[in-house]
């Protein structure tokens, strides 16, 4: 652990919750980002930070949860996004963007989650004002350009479900011809799919598709 006077830096979830959990069964307020549903999860079985929050909100706590879009590409994660949603009351959107995986508690603290590496993950706590509100800025406007679960749900539903093979055929080389007719698609289509597929990933080539699907766990 390594600390300033506005900045705790401590290094992975096992410390990161047993020094935050108590904020987060006060908070009011609880403002969370993530590219997946694993950035802030436990292995001593306690959840996510976040939705620990969520289950034990009170009437007058506002959980928000902005995720990467391509959380959604996975049937498992989809499903429990929506669980949460119908079952803590949480408010979800979706982005293509790319977001910084950050919790905000009642705009007064903020975790900002660090890189992975072969020792863990480290986490920044941080109570410097001008820099929680300038995440809790950051935050608001990646909430206001996202979208609503359901929208975004139901928009790539069949993206999903094709996900896997049109994965599976870009990462053989397979031309678009070919692998438009062993879907059963038109090469319009398929085009377009791999496009929405991208999109959702947050890539901007298919091999880039290729390697973020992989980090999802998708492939």
């Amino acid at each position: 652990m390594h600390s300033t006077d506005s900045a705790t830096v401590v290094r992975g979830e096992e410390e990161l919750f047993a020094r935050t959990a108590h904020l987060f069964a006060s908070a009011v307020e609880v403002a969370c980002a993530a590219n997946d549903l694993w950035t802030f999860a436990w292995s001593h079985g306690a959840g996510e930070l976040a939705d620990t929050a969520a289950q034990q909100r009170r009437p007058d706590q506002r959980v928000r949860k902005i995720y990467q879009a391509g959380t959604l590409l996975d049937p498992v994660a989809a499903h429990e996004l929506a669980k949460r949603r119908d079952q803590f009351g949480a408010e979800i959107r979706v982005t293509t963007d790319e977001i910084n995986e950050t919790i905000i508690l009642d705009r007064r603290l903020v975790i900002l989650a660090g890189d992975r590496t072969a020792g863990g993950r480290s986490y920044s706590v941080i109570t410097q004002a001008a820099t929680v509100q300038g995440v809790s800025s950051l935050f608001e406007a990646a909430w206001r350009s996202a979208t609503e679960l359901a929208t975004y749900d139901a928009r790539i539903a069949d993206i999903r479900r094709l996900a896997p093979q049109v994965l599976d055929l870009l990462s053989r080389g397979v031309k678009d011809e070919s692998a438009a007719r062993s879907l059963g698609l038109g090469v319009r289509t398929y085009r377009r799919r791999v496009a929405d597929l991208m999109s959702a990933l947050g890539a901007q080539s298919r091999f880039q598709a290729g390697v973020r699907a992989r980090e999802l766990g998708i492939v």
